[in-house]
């Protein structure tokens, strides 16, 4: 990487800036939530939608997929940050020799276990807990985090422990904002103001050139959210903007859903413009 300005430069902050722009950015949001909630974190935020993320490892036609596919290699260990039910470590285990999963959510593994199962998947590994682990000290050869990090406070400790648990590559899937499709379109209606956007591709791009990191993007196409009945969408909207079932909030977030949802071929939506996804990938420099 070339030198930096001698000076305060705001195309190409320093590496603590941004990490503080990007902890700011977080707080924000989990401030604005306490602020406007009117439930309260469910013990595995995830688990109750487990179902949600289970997809056919055999499956093709994903984007996303196929460009982690690019970067893999057939004597692997893969490491999945928030691995979830498997969307991507299951696929990936077809291709690699290992993946360890890490995931906080006993829900999603247990997803993920059977997926192994249905499968005949065997060469998977789970650890239950939040990333960075205590005393985790494996290296895999590629450590990968899909749709995590939007709302990690301390990106830099993140980072650091996803290197060094990488021998070859670090890679990051990202949307070109964070993945609340219903919080961006209804939380100014339901809440009174504008919902503050947390980091997502841009912003960890402007973290790893600040950590002097030059990453390769590759962009794929996201289509958007659908669900099987317009309840299913309520129920997702009900979780991302915290509003208790039966309070006058609630009652006027099915007002919107109703006058904003619509359906094509058997699936509901209440946007249906295509975004980006990043597949954002640098070589680990473990410090």
């Amino acid at each position: 990487m070339p030198p930096r300005p001698a000076g305060p430069d705001t195309i190409r902050p320093t590496a603590q800036q941004a990490l503080d722009a990007w902890a700011a950015r977080v707080r924000a949001d989990r401030d604005q939530v306490n602020r406007a909630r009117e439930i309260d974190d469910p013990i595995d935020f995830y688990g109750p939608i487990a179902d949600r993320f289970r997809f056919d490892p055999h499956r093709s036609g994903d984007q996303v997929l196929d460009l982690l596919r690019s970067l893999a290699r057939p004597t692997d260990t893969w490491l999945d940050i928030g691995s979830g039910a498997g969307r991507y470590a299951l696929p990936l285990a077809l291709s690699v020799h290992d993946v360890v999963c890490v995931d906080p959510s006993p829900g999603m593994l247990e997803a993920l276990r059977q997926g192994m199962t249905a499968h005949g998947i065997g060469n998977v590994h789970t650890v239950e807990g939040r990333w960075p682990l205590d005393g985790y000290d494996d290296a895999s050869d590629v450590a990968l985090m899909a749709h995590v990090g939007y709302d990690i406070e301390q990106i830099g400790p993140f980072l650091d422990a996803m290197e060094r648990g990488a021998r070859r590559l670090c890679v990051a899937v990202l949307g070109e904002g964070a993945m609340t499709t219903v919080s961006t379109l209804f939380w100014q209606p339901i809440h009174g103001e504008p919902r503050v956007p947390l980091p997502a591709m841009p912003e960890l791009l402007a973290v790893l050139l600040a950590r002097d990191r030059l990453p390769e993007v590759r962009l794929a196409e996201r289509q958007p959210s659908t669900f099987d009945s317009i309840q299913d969408l309520l129920s997702m909207a009900r979780r991302q903007l915290w509003v208790r079932p039966g309070s006058v909030l609630h009652r006027r977030l099915e007002d919107l859903v109703a006058g904003n949802a619509t359906e094509r071929d058997g699936r509901w939506s209440l946007d249906w413009t295509p975004s980006k996804i990043g597949v954002i990938s640098w070589e680990s420099r473990a410090e």
